[in-house]
C-alpha cells in the first residue's frame, strides 16, 4: 500500500504532531499516565511544511520519557553512539501475530536470530548494520554466469572480466594535428599529394621533403615531425618555412618555431601496448567506456548479467490513472520504482499491482522467478498488512526486520530460497526510497558485481533536528560545497525528494550547521 490515508488507515509516521503530544501526555511511551501538559496555542503551529519534517517519535521526544532505559531531558542520560542500537527494544511496527521463520545466519543482522514470536518487543536494525546485512546477503549468492553482449547492450552493466588492449593504442603512428609532415630540417620542398584520416602514406619521405598531413592520419615512413599549420608558410618559390603567425605586440614577433624530433606525432602504443589491463572486472560500463573498448578492438564485452526483479505494489486504495477521489489515491510507487531500480542496475521483469489479499500475494511470490522481489505496503501491523504472515506460511528466513531509519523503519529484508531474496518497502513514497537505499541498493549493487564506492560527504547549511534514537534520511539540494536541507520530507511526501540531488545521513543526535554528513546521492545527480 502506498498510502494509508484510505478507510481510516493511518501509517504512524503520519499522525498529526498535536495527536502524537497529546497520546504521550495521557499514557506515556509506555503506557503509564503522566501528568497532562496544557494544549499548545494555535499561533505556535509549525508551517505546513516544517511540521511534516517531525514523525511520530519525534514528537514523543519532546515529552519526558520516564524510563530510565529512555533519554532524559535534564540531565540528559548518556545516549547511544552513532549506528548502535537504542537502549531498550522497540516496536517497529510490525504484525503482532508471529513473523517468518527466524533461523540462524551468516548474512543476517541482529534481527535475524534474536526477533520472538510476538514482535512487539523487537529491536530494529541499526541502519549501518542493515545495509551491512544487506551486502552480506548479496556476497552469499551464487554467482550468476557472466554473458557476452554486443556493445550496443552492455550500458550500464558492469564489466565481467579484465578489459585487455587487443591493440596497440594508437595502433599506428599518427598526426596530432593538421599540417605538414616534414623530413630532416627546412625549409621543405612540399609534394603535391596530402595523407588524409584513413587512407596509407604514399611513401617515406626523403630529407627536405614535406607532405600535407591531417589530424590522426598515418604518418609516412622516415617523418620527423608534424609542422602544425598555423606554425608553417610557403615562399613563392614553394618551399615550406617555419614561422609564428605576424603579431607585432608579441614577444615571438619574428622568431622562427624549433621543430624536435616527433613533435605533434602519437606514436604506436603511446596510450596502452596490446595485452595491457585497460579496467578491472567491476568496473561499471559507461559511456566512456564503450568508447575505450571500440578503440581497444571489442566487438562484444563479457558482463554480469543483471538481476532481475519483480515489484509488487501493495494495496486496494491505489488508482493508476486519473485524481484521487473518494478514499482512493493515485499509485506512485508504481511509475517511480522500476525506473530508479534500472539505474541501480536491476533488470525489472515484472511491476503488478496487488490487492489487500493475502492468497493473491502468496501466489505471487511463490511463482515469482526472480531474483530479488521488491513489495511496497504491508509490511506494518494493520488487519490488511499480509507480508509477514506471508513470508512465514511461505518458510522464508527473516534477515531484518525493521531498521532503526526514519522515515522507513518497518522495512524488512528475507531470504525465500538460496538465491531468491525480498525486501519489504513501506507504503508510504518518501519511507519507501529510505528503504531502496538502505536494503536494496546495496543488494542490487552486489548481485550486480558493481564496485562500493567510498561515502562522499558535504558540510550542511542548515541545522538538522535528530531523531533521538534512529538515523535520519533527509532529501538535500547540493550547492556547491554545502548540502541544502530541504522541507517536505515527510514519509508520504515527494516534493523535497523531486527536487533533491542526495539524502543526507543525519545521526540520531542531529546534526549542526557545517556538519559533515553522509550523502547518498540520487543515481541521476551523478551525471549532472
Amino acid at each position: 500500500m502506498t498510502g494509508r490515508g484510505a478507510h481510516g488507515r493511518l501509517d504512524a509516521e503520519e499522525r498529526d504532531l498535536e495527536e502524537a503530544l497529546a497520546v504521550a501526555n495521557e499514557t506515556g511511551d509506555r503506557g503509564r499516565p503522566q501528568q497532562a501538559r496544557p494544549a499548545r496555542a494555535p499561533k505556535e503551529r509549525k508551517k505546513p511544511e516544517d511540521q511534516h519534517d517531525l514523525d511520530l517519535d519525534q514528537a514523543l521526544a519532546l515529552v519526558r520519557d520516564p524510563d530510565p532505559r529512555g533519554p532524559e531531558p535534564d540531565p540528559p542520560a548518556p545516549g547511544p553512539r552513532k549506528g548502535t542500537a537504542r537502549s531498550g527494544p522497540r516496536s517497529t511496527g510490525s504484525d503482532d501475530t508471529g513473523g517468518p521463520v527466524q533461523e540462524s545466519d551468516p548474512g543476517a543482522g541482529p534481527s535475524a536470530t534474536s526477533t520472538p514470536k510476538h514482535r512487539t518487543g523487537h529491536r530494529a536494525t541499526p541502519w549501518p548494520e542493515a545495509r551491512a546485512v544487506a551486502e552480506r546477503v548479496a556476497r552469499s549468492v551464487p554467482r550468476r554466469e557472466p554473458v557476452d553482449v554486443p556493445l550496443v547492450a552492455a550500458f550500464g552493466l558492469v564489466l565481467a572480466e579484465p578489459l585487455d588492449a587487443l591493440t596497440d593504442l594508437p595502433s599506428f603512428d599518427t598526426s596530432a594535428m593538421d599540417g605538414w609532415a616534414v623530413a630532416g630540417p627546412g625549409p621543405w620542398h612540399v609534394r603535391e599529394e596530402g595523407v588524409l584520416a584513413g587512407h596509407s602514406a604514399s611513401g617515406p619521405l626523403e630529407d627536405g621533403e614535406a607532405v600535407r598531413i591531417a589530424t590522426g592520419a598515418r604518418v609516412p615512413p622516415d617523418t620527423t615531425a608534424v609542422l602544425r599549420s598555423e606554425h608553417g608558410r610557403i615562399d613563392d618559390k614553394g618551399r615550406l618555412h617555419t614561422a609564428l603567425p605576424h603579431d607585432p605586440g608579441s614577444a615571438r614577433a619574428g622568431r622562427t618555431p624549433t621543430i624536435a624530433h616527433g613533435q605533434d606525432i602519437r606514436p604506436r602504443g603511446q596510450e596502452c601496448h596490446s595485452g595491457e589491463q585497460l579496467l578491472p572486472p567491476g568496473t561499471l560500463v559507461t559511456p566512456a567506456v564503450l568508447g575505450l573498448a571500440a578503440a581497444a578492438g571489442y566487438d562484444t564485452v563479457s558482463v554480469v548479467p543483471r538481476p532481475r526483479v519483480d515489484v509488487l505494489v501493495l494495496g486496494d486504495e491505489l488508482l493508476t490513472e486519473g485524481r484521487p477521489r473518494d478514499g482512493l489515491i493515485r499509485d506512485a510507487l508504481g511509475p517511480m520504482l522500476p525506473p530508479w531500480l534500472r539505474t541501480l542496475g536491476a533488470e525489472v521483469t515484472t511491476v503488478r499491482r496487488v490487492g489487500d489479499d493475502a492468497e493473491t500475494l502468496h501466489r505471487a511470490l511463490g511463482s515469482s522467478k526472480a531474483d530479488l522481489i521488491v513489495t511496497t505496503g504491508g509490511t506494518a501491523a494493520g488487519p490488511v498488512d499480509h507480508v509477514h504472515p506471508t513470508l512465514s506460511r511461505l518458510g522464508a528466513a527473516l534477515l531484518v526486520d525493521g531498521v532503526q531509519v526514519r522515515p522507513g523503519h518497518p522495512m524488512l529484508l528475507a531470504r525465500l530460497r538460496e538465491d531468491q531474496h525480498l525486501v519489504g518497502l513501506p507504503g508510504n513514497p518518501l519511507a519507501a526510497l529510505s528503504g531502496l537505499f538502505t536494503l536494496v541498493e546495496p543488494l542490487l549493487r552486489g548481485l550486480a558485481g558493481r564496485l562500493h564506492l567510498e561515502p562522499y560527504t558535504l558540510p550542511l547549511k542548515d541545522a538538522v533536528p535528530g531523531h533521538p534514537y534512529d538515523t535520519r534520511l533527509i532529501p538535500v539540494a547540493v550547492r556547491a560545497d554545502h548540502a541544502v536541507p530541504l522541507h517536505y520530507s515527510g514519509p508520504a511526501m515527494l516534493r523535497g525528494i523531486a527536487a533533491a540531488d542526495a539524502l543526507a545521513v543525519v545521526p540520531p543526535a542531529g546534526a549542526r550547521p557545517g556538519q559533515e554528513l553522509e550523502l547518498l546521492h540520487l543515481p541521476w545527480a551523478l551525471a549532472e
